[in-house]
């Protein structure tokens, strides 16, 4: 995606680990909501309430995530799921640009 239409935008912005990770909330219409953010370079462990899909658009990671033994590269182009009340880990060689979308 590279555009939202006919949204809104919290302004204030979610700031996580020290500012490794900056993400503003956009509310849709029909009541769903959607993070677009950028992780800086690091290794993080995020942690999830709700199921989430992220949608990377910008960089290259790679993750590990839960039940999952090995780390997974994605790129710009690709997603993963992320199981809702669980954690996982994101490593960021470079700046990642990505959406989380609520599921």
């Amino acid at each position: 995606m590279s555009q939202f239409d006919n949204v809104s935008v919290i302004t204030k912005p979610n700031v996580y680990f020290d500012g490794l990770c900056v993400s503003y909330t956009v509310l849709f219409a029909d009541a769903s909501r959607k993070t677009v953010g950028v992780i800086f370079p690091a290794t993080l462990t995020f942690n999830t309430g709700a199921p989430e899909v992220m949608e990377i658009v910008g960089g290259r990671c790679r993750v590990l995530l839960p039940g999952e033994s090995a780390w997974r590269d994605i790129v710009a182009g690709e997603s993963f799921n992320v199981p809702g009340q669980s954690s996982f880990q994101i490593e960021a060689p470079e700046r990642v640009d990505y959406i989380c979308h609520f599921v």
